[in-house]
Parts: structure tokens; sequence; C-alpha cells
């Protein structure tokens, strides 16, 4: 929308023409004279492109931005055929709707670039990764809360000598932290048949399979039984989450490949019955086999990077995290994090994988600090300074998507710096009980105790980032080219 039609919308929202009786703009805000208040829609106003905020004052004030303001302010004069007057504005007025005008730009910026880098990086691997992603997305806030609950209990256990175990309300805290990871196949082969167009309830019912757990209701797992194939004893939860995940996706294709030629009568008797009596059947037979192999494979690729590598694994994952999330490939790490958090896994609910790539925020920060300092770009500091403190809290996606990753070579710096970053968390063995959140936000989740080793950690990643991109990543050319005052 141009700045023209801007006005037009404005004037259309404040009640044409016949109720403007003046116009003057200050150095952010359009001032409007209104002759009847009643015929002003102030919540469709705020809601037309470019406008910030409206203020109902003695004059109706639409507030637009520096620069912005003018630009609309005169088409706006133009159509209600009063002169257009000027004004001036406290410091602090233009001060706010400067950060205003500011932030809202630098999130359009964020906003189109991450959306061309989508577009340009849309292949079917990362369409698959993010429907893998999309199964567990909507379980992070349960995972989260009971992340959180495990490890408060493990400390107050640890603490008091189990003190509370005999009273309710402290075991029935403790059952929601430790009800969801076990009964967490379940949940997982929901959300993976209804992402792949099948019935949520038949993964639920496919995902019993993989519960670790002895149950009343399992009658596999009351009696020793031989499987075909392999002539072995069949042992309950094998493959687990991955297990779950696959056996999700395959009862969904089959239950839509059945449904082709299932009449429409019998349908709704006999797709679902076919669905789950020849799918369980295989998953038992096949998926788990495969689940197990796959979660032992990346058990051992994580022992090797993290163990075996120590100090430099934690520098190539740190450094080039951040290059997966520009090419969306971080959401195969989704599931991982969920494994790694779950308490009856190998890792006891401790996911050491996640402080390392926290830091690859850090180094980000710390890239964008030594731009706000050495740039002369007035336009651009502004820019680097409105995403800064978000990415300081964990909310990395403006300034990666807006600053660094558009210039390029700051990008690099800034994963380069960040690896000093993640030799840290692996040094100081950095875990967390639950996930969902980095940054500063990262100390609610870390391992108790460890709160200012990953502070220190994270100081690291800023510092390398900051001098890594101070002598090598500051290019003012493309600086200008990208942001021209």
């Amino acid at each position: 929308m141009n700045n023209a039609d801007i006005a037009k919308k404005i004037l259309d929202k404040v009640g044409g023409k016949e109720n403007v009786f003046s116009n003057v703009a200050c150095m952010t805000r359009l001032r409007i004279g209104i002759r009847d208040d009643s015929k002003v829609n102030i919540d469709q106003l705020k809601r037309v492109d470019g406008v910030l905020a409206v203020v109902e004052a003695d004059t109706l004030q639409v507030v637009l931005g520096p620069g912005k303001v003018n630009k609309v302010a005169e088409p706006f004069a133009e159509l209600t055929g009063y002169p257009l007057g000027s004004a001036d504005e406290d410091e602090d007025t233009i001060s706010t709707d400067t950060k205003q005008a500011n932030l809202q730009e630098l999130k359009s910026m964020a906003s189109q670039n991450k959306a061309a880098n989508k577009a340009k990086h849309d292949k079917p691997i990362q369409r698959g990764l993010q429907h893998i992603a999309n199964v567990f997305i909507p379980l992070l806030p349960g995972i989260i809360a009971a992340g959180l609950i495990n490890g408060l209990t493990n400390v107050i256990d640890y603490q008091t000598g189990s003190a509370f175990n005999n009273d309710w309300w402290y075991m029935a805290i403790k059952t929601i932290g430790w009800g969801l990871f076990t009964f967490l196949p379940i949940f997982v082969g929901m959300n993976a048949t209804r992402e792949f167009k099948g019935s949520a309830i038949l993964g639920g019912i496919g995902g019993v399979f993989c519960l670790s757990a002895s149950i009343v209701g399992f009658p596999m797992a009351s009696q020793a039984l031989s499987m075909p194939i392999s002539n072995t004893p069949y042992v309950t939860g094998v493959g687990g989450l991955l297990t779950a995940l696959l056996l999700g996706i395959f009862l969904a294709w089959l239950e839509r490949s059945i449904r082709k030629f299932m009449p429409s009568v019998l349908d709704t008797f006999f797709t679902p019955l076919l669905t789950l009596i020849v799918g369980c059947l295989i998953a038992v037979v096949f998926l788990q086999p495969v689940g197990l192999w796959l979660t032992n494979a990346i058990y051992i690729a994580m022992d090797f990077v993290y163990g075996k590598l120590s100090w430099f694994g934690g520098y190539i994952l740190s450094s080039t995290f951040l290059g997966l999330v520009s090419v969306g490939l971080h959401q195969a790490l989704t599931p991982i994090h969920v494994m790694l958090n779950d308490p009856t896994g190998p890792t006891h609910g401790i996911n050491y994988l996640l402080p390392i790539l926290m830091t690859a925020g850090g180094g980000q920060v710390g890239a964008g600090l030594a731009l706000f300092f050495k740039s002369n770009n007035k336009r651009f500091k502004k820019m680097v300074m409105s995403s800064i403190p978000v990415a300081i809290l964990g909310v990395g996606e403006p300034l990666m998507y807006a600053v660094t990753l558009p210039l390029g070579r700051s990008f690099i710096t800034a994963c380069i710096g960040a690896g000093f970053g993640g030799i840290a968390a692996s040094l100081f063995k950095l875990g967390t009980v639950s996930q969902g959140v980095s940054g500063l936000f990262g100390l609610l989740i870390m391992q108790p105790g460890q709160q200012l080793l990953y502070l220190l950690a994270m100081l690291i990643a800023y510092i390398g980032g900051f001098i890594c991109t101070w002598f090598f990543g500051v290019d003012e050319d493309r600086i200008d080219e990208i942001f021209p005052e």
C-alpha cells in the first residue's frame, strides 16, 4: 500500500472529508481536527497499514513515525481540501514514536526476508521436517511444564531426602511431570496421524505399543512373547517416540489408502478397523525395530559429538546451528530435544544439546552490538538497537532475518563467534530440564546450580560474536546499500 492509499484509508476511517476541519503534521504524528467523534472508527483506523498507534486528545493523533508522517500527510491534506499545517512535538513523544516506527520497520523487514528465505529453500526435505516439527510443537507447553516440574521435584527430593513423598499434593505434582513423559508416545502418535491427514485417535491407539511402562490393558507386556523374523523376545516401548512418529505417519497413509477402495456404506466400520489391525501388526514386526535402530543411531551420534569430540563438538554444534535455522533444517532437532528431556531415557531427562545451541543466539547479539558501535549509518543503528533487547531475551529472528543474514558477512562472523560459547557450554557440562525458551529466559530451564555457568557461556558467545564481527564482519557499503538513509 502506497502513501496515497494510506491517506485515503485514514480519511475513510475518520468519517470522510466532511468530518475533518484541519490537518497538522508533527515529527511523528498526523493531528486531525474532527467535527464529530462518533463518526471515527478507532479500531479500524488502528488496523490501517502504516499506522503505529492512535491517540485521542484535543485532536485525533495518528502515529505514523518520523519521515513517514509527511509522506502520508501531504496527500491526506489534498484529499481534505485544507492546507497542511505543522507543529512541534516534545522530545519524549518523538522518541517513543520513533521507537515504534523502527520496531515496525524491523518486524516488517524480518518478516519479508524470512518469507523470501523460506521460499528460496522450500524443498521437500524442509517441508518434511516442518511436518515433523508440527507434530511436536503443540506438545511443547506440556513438555516445558512437565520438565520444569521434574527438575524442581528432583531438587526437592535431593535436598529433603524425599521427605514429601507421602504427601498427596506433592505426589500429585510429581504425577504431572512423570505422567506426560510416560504417555508421550500416545500424544505423538495422535499428532503425527493428524498432521499427515489421518484420524488422530488411531495414531493414539498405535502409540500404546510405544509405551515403556507395563500397564493394565497391554497384554503384550504381560508375558514373554517371541517375535517373528527376529525370534527375539518382545520388549515394551521399543523405539520410543520415533516409533510412535513413524507409526502415526504410516497409519495416516494406510487409512487414506484403505478409504480409497472401501465402499461408503462400510467406511465408518471397516476403514478404522483394518487400519488398526494391519497397521499395528506391521508396526510391531517392522516399525518398532526401525525406530529402535534410529533411536540408537541418534544417541550414538550425540555421544560421538558431545562425548568424543568434547569442546570441538560444542564449537561445531553452536557455530552451525543458525545456518540450519536459516534454511529450516533445525526442525529435525525437535524430536531429539523431546527424547533428551524424557526422564525415562538414557540422559534421564537432561538435555545436554540445547544449552550449546542456545549460545548461537548469543553470537548474534554480540555481532549486533559490534555492528551498532562500528557502523555510521544512523538508520541502521536504530534498527539494530531495536532488535537487540528481544534477542537477549531469546527471540533472535528479527536480528537474524533483518540484520545479520541480509548482510552476509556479519552472519558468518556471528556464527563463528558463537562457537566459543558452545565450547564453554560443552566444557561446563550444561544441561536443561526442559525446552522452549532461550536467551536470558534459558535460566529458567537450566539444571539447578548451573545458572551462573550458563550466563558465563552466553557472555563468552556475546564476546566471540562481537570480536569476530568488529574485525571481520562490518561492511559499511553493504549496510548503506540495504539500509539507505
